[in-house]
């Protein structure tokens, strides 16, 4: 077995053991793009060795994707997939895990109408409503991964020769999560370790609002009474143990849905919707955006801010040191599930339940009574650099560093 096959071999297994968390006789789901193919398979083999009692494999074609956006009239785009949701939502109840593998071009819609592209947002988020209810609950296991497509390796590494860019995006893959180590789960499961340890810390300050300052960014950021620091290892209504994201860096919390206040500005390109955003700045007033600006993709931050309501508030704070191995790589992913692993970020959208005590069990009108977001969208943007610095302030108005210069104070 060549190196490359055996790390894909450890790749997938991760994704399954420590990501998925598949049990003997439960269901699992892939959702992918066509070109992930040998991945999936490698995955729906790992998972039946696992005892899966049944693996469902949903195919994407990017290039389907953009013909139709390009092609279809607009009413398409206002179609609820209530098939698909009603489907999804009940192999959640049924205990299902599912498993995403990430592979878009970041550039995929570029040219294509914008509005187009938020009635399909707003359409789906509203048809997934529930699904997505069940996932910010940990109801289920969920997980995600990455494939090197051509497309993406030829944004990240523009300047390498075009065939040797997948292979220097699969090294980057994995690198990032631990795949090119000789027992990546063991590395994995001392990893979580580390990131427990330091929610647990976080907790045990129980800080009333965080402030950050960097270049461009003075934000103060409330927490709600009874917030929950969590990291990427979660649980599920049985106990099980998952892992959301594959790599992970980060431990997080929900704010206080009224309590942010400031102007926050991003250091890294955020892709949504298949565009780019960049060097763009928010600015927050008892919680809501009452301003913003984009050097680039303006137009596609605009409606993103308008999918709902709730798009004009939080629905998480993130912290991630500098010194970690995504951000000291160099390598800007153009990909969310990396490049959030690179810098501390906030997310414009709907809370995790489980970031509150008790919020698992919590109707959503509970969970909003207590001071948590909600909305049909859910979307990281990076804010952290080696510039930033975030100030604890406890709620006798005590303040104490947490990070400075950009890492664990």
């Amino acid at each position: 077995m060549s190196s490359f096959e055996q790390k894909m071999e450890r790749y997938a297994e991760l994704a399954v053991k420590v990501g998925a968390n598949v049990q003997p006789g439960q269901t699992l789901v892939v959702n992918a793009m066509i070109d992930a193919a040998p991945l999936v398979r490698l995955i729906v083999r790992k998972a039946y060795e696992a005892g899966a009692k049944q693996v469902k494999v949903n195919y994407s074609d990017e290039v389907v994707n953009r013909i139709r956006y390009d092609l279809a009239p607009d009413e398409a785009f206002l179609e609820p997939p209530t098939y698909y949701a009603e489907e999804v939502t009940e192999l959640a109840e049924q205990g299902a895990a599912f498993l995403t593998i990430l592979s878009s071009n970041p550039d995929l819609l570029k040219g294509v109408d914008p509005e187009r592209i938020s009635n399909y947002q707003r359409t789906y988020g509203a048809a997934m409503a529930k699904y997505r209810q069940y996932q910010q609950a940990d109801k289920m296991s969920w997980t995600g991964i990455a494939y090197a497509s051509p497309d993406w390796a030829a944004k990240v590494f523009p300047d390498v020769p075009a065939e040797q860019q997948v292979d220097k995006m699969w090294d980057a893959i994995f690198h990032a999560v631990r795949a090119d180590l000789d027992d990546p789960i063991g590395a994995w499961e001392e990893h979580i370790t580390t990131l427990q340890h330091k929610s647990d810390e976080l907790n045990a300050k129980k800080y009333h609002k965080l402030r950050f300052t960097s270049p461009g960014t003075d934000l103060t950021i409330e927490l709600p009474e009874g917030h929950i620091w969590a990291q990427a290892g979660s649980h599920n209504e049985k106990g099980e143990r998952f892992v959301a994201n594959i790599p992970t860096e980060e431990v997080f919390t929900a704010p206080l849905k009224t309590g942010v206040n400031g102007t926050v500005r991003s250091t890294k390109p955020l892709s949504y919707g298949g565009n780019i955003i960049d060097n763009f700045s928010i600015t927050f007033k008892n919680g809501r955006i009452v301003d913003f600006s984009a050097e680039q993709g303006e137009d596609t931050l605009t409606r993103l801010i308008s999918m709902d309501e709730g798009s004009h508030y939080l629905g998480e704070v993130a912290l991630v040191p500098h010194r970690s191995p995504i951000s000291e790589s160099g390598i800007l992913y153009y990909n969310t599930l990396f490049d959030e692993n690179a810098s501390c970020h906030l997310a414009i959208g709907s809370a995790y339940a489980f970031n509150l005590e008790g919020g698992k069990t919590m109707t959503s009108e509970q969970l909003q009574a207590s001071g948590l977001n909600s909305s049909i969208t859910h979307v990281d943007f990076m804010m952290g650099s080696k510039e930033l610095n975030i100030t604890g302030i406890t709620h006798d108005g005590t303040e104490e560093p947490v990070f400075i210069d950009g890492n664990w104070a």
